[in-house]
């Protein structure tokens, strides 16, 4: 199994543009898969350099409502019109972001784009072909991080705090190993790890996305609470890869505890499960 990272916060070089948003490419033995589209075109941009076509893509997941995830759908919609693309029902809800200016902020996907014949709308467990499958019921043990304050959706006119029913996770098992990829977990990385033991019985070999340890708006997660998820994230024995929302200075502190079992991707990284 393959993974290249097509957009991240940051980038290994110059060559390759960064924003913040997460774009993932993963090929396995029999699907060639995107996992989210960032926030704009550069996706596509960085798939060129390294060597994927995304009109092989054969098939889009879009992690949540977030236009950091799903900004460059419509991009993608003009490359390639044959890729199932799996969104939460709830995903193309109307998603806002209270500023430190106390301005609110739309976060949402492109409205419209989910009247896309390409759109096919998952359940809270779904399964998409051989050994990969899809979960948003998050059961909630641990709170949700802290940087989750601030992020809104509208219903019936009035704004309430986000509860992130509309966040999707995705499972690939191949070759007697499991991978585990989040979004921006903001149901709490612990949380979603936990759900996975639920429904598979098991931890997960390989973890990559972001834990959303900070805020693009300013802060980053407790120091001992970061200790603590370090903690949990050690007991579990997987590899984790980790990027874009975790926050860089939330990284290092779990690099300190967690040393070799947690890697940092940037925008043109490549690594092979």
């Amino acid at each position: 199994m393959i993974v290249k990272t097509l957009a991240e916060n940051t980038s290994i070089s110059k060559e390759f543009g960064s924003e913040h948003g997460l774009s993932l490419y993963i090929e396995t033995m029999y699907y060639k898969i995107l996992f989210d589209v960032g926030a704009s075109g550069l996706f596509l941009e960085n798939a060129e350099k390294l060597d994927v076509n995304i009109a092989d893509i054969d098939f889009l997941i879009i992690s949540h409502g977030h236009y950091d995830h799903g900004g460059g759908l419509k991009v993608f919609l003009q490359k390639n019109n044959t890729a199932d693309i799996f969104v939460h029902p709830q995903a193309f809800g109307k998603h806002y972001a209270l500023r430190s200016n106390k301005e609110i902020e739309y976060i949402g996907l492109d409205e419209g784009l989910d009247q896309s014949e390409q759109i096919i709308f998952t359940s809270d467990r779904f399964f998409i072909g051989r050994d990969i499958q899809m979960y948003s019921d998050t059961i909630q043990k641990e709170s949700q991080p802290s940087s989750n304050r601030g992020l809104l959706i509208e219903k019936n006119g009035q704004m309430t705090d986000d509860t992130f029913v509309h966040e999707q996770n995705l499972i690939i098992e191949e070759d007697g190993k499991t991978l585990l990829v989040t979004g921006c977990a903001h149901n709490g990385i612990v949380n979603i790890v936990e759900h996975f033991y639920t429904l598979k019985g098991r931890m997960p070999d390989y973890v990559i996305g972001g834990f959303h340890l900070s805020s693009c708006s300013g802060g980053d997660e407790n120091p001992e609470v970061i200790d603590k998820i370090a903690g949990y994230l050690m007991d579990t024995k997987a590899k984790y890869y980790t990027c874009h929302c975790t926050g860089i200075g939330p990284y290092n502190r779990l690099k300190s505890i967690m040393g070799d079992n947690i890697e940092y991707l940037s925008t043109g990284s490549e690594i092979i499960i």
